[in-house]
């Protein structure tokens, strides 16, 4: 019998909303472990809301709703919000109720900016490592580290003297500049949009770009990111923030670090080993400008051993991470200006992508 194409309406709505999620359904593992998480950060939240006042969106939905605009690759605020509007999975995940109104979009984007000024990021991605299903999938003694350039949100006619003395361009506010065959460099300019960014090119050949350096620190085993940030785009921040990230991870036994030729620098590998730790960096075999090869400072003591082939391998695996990041979380151009708040969405998407793989992980044979 065919079926009546009428809309039927109702006054009153007895939707469950949580019946119209499938059991299998992998968000329903990611709210369960989010959820977690965001119980061990009550105290944090409640440090950044004075007593009084008027009741803010919540600092939980806020997270929740953050991690849907990775999850699915939602460009904008405007369009996160005419989603959770008419989207019942999203209202289920973020904890709105069916008659419940989405939020103005301004407003969102006011309520987040104060959990990115608040290193909720950071405590947010620890969290979810703490919880016991996530943490016997991370390795303490394999690790990997990369780094990749996130464009800022600053346009290159943007890059100006620091004294002022390029003022003159075109009419109106954004008006035509030449800066053909002007010397520009971070030392005498600097964007007026976003002043932190610098000017940077990953290799010969490629065109320089106002942006930050991206970092990731990845387990070996599962290939998940354990801790990662932004730094100011420079030549040695690379190595300087694997330090970093590496002394967070250390607990008191040796530990291996694989890593691409970029980090084949004597003093790097010098300071990992006074760390105890193990560099499993690749080694270049290009030749030099006399024809010889490079000189590299990883030599037999740990090439000889079959763990770094393995390294090798494993270390691979840190691109996807990348990947995900700037394809399906967005952060290709970062849509935020600032160091610190490029920090704070940089880490948020690290966490995003642990969570979108934890289903599948967490579902394998042990």
């Amino acid at each position: 019998m065919r079926g009546s194409d009428e809309r039927t309406g109702s006054l009153f709505s007895y939707v469950d909303l949580d019946s119209r999620v499938g059991g299998d359904h992998p968000l329903r593992t990611i709210r369960g472990i989010v959820n977690a998480a965001l119980s061990d950060l009550s105290r944090a939240f409640s440090a950044l809301y004075t007593e009084f006042g008027r009741p803010s969106i919540a600092p939980e939905k806020l997270l929740r709703a953050m991690l849907l605009q990775a999850f699915y690759g939602i460009r904008s605020e405007r369009q996160l919000m005419e989603r959770l509007e008419f989207d019942l999975l999203f209202r289920w995940f973020v904890g709105l109720g069916v008659d419940d109104l989405a939020w103005d979009h301004s407003t969102f984007s006011k309520n987040r900016d104060r959990l990115l000024e608040g290193e909720i990021a950071a405590k947010f991605l620890l969290a979810v490592l703490a919880q016991p299903q996530v943490k016997r999938l991370l390795s303490s003694d394999h690790f990997s580290v990369d780094g990749t350039l996130i464009e800022a949100w600053a346009s290159l006619k943007s890059f100006r003297r620091k004294d002022g003395g390029d003022d003159g361009h075109g009419p109106g506010r954004n008006g035509e500049r030449n800066f053909h065959k002007e010397k520009r460099s971070n030392e005498t300019h600097q964007s007026t949009t976003d002043p932190e960014a610098r000017l940077y090119k990953k290799g010969d050949g490629q065109p320089a770009k106002l942006c930050y350096i991206g970092h990731a620190l990845m387990e070996n085993r599962h290939g998940l990111a354990v801790g990662g940030g932004i730094s100011q785009a420079t030549g040695t921040a690379e190595r300087e923030t694997a330090l970093a990230l590496i002394d967070g991870r250390r607990r008191g036994r040796r530990i291996t670090l694989g890593a691409d030729k970029a980090y084949d620098v004597e003093q790097f590998v010098h300071d990992l080993r006074n760390r105890s730790v193990t560099p499993h960096i690749a080694i270049d075999g290009h030749l030099s400008k006399t024809g010889t090869p490079r000189k590299t400072a990883v030599d037999g003591r740990t090439t000889r051993h079959a763990g770094y082939g393995i390294s090798q391998r494993c270390r691979k695996r840190i691109e996807e991470v990348f990947g995900w990041i700037k394809s399906s979380a967005g952060l290709a151009k970062v849509k935020l200006r600032g160091r610190d708040r490029v920090d704070a969405a940089f880490t948020l998407a690290l966490a995003a992508y642990n969570l979108i793989r934890l289903p599948k992980l967490l579902a394998a044979p042990a």
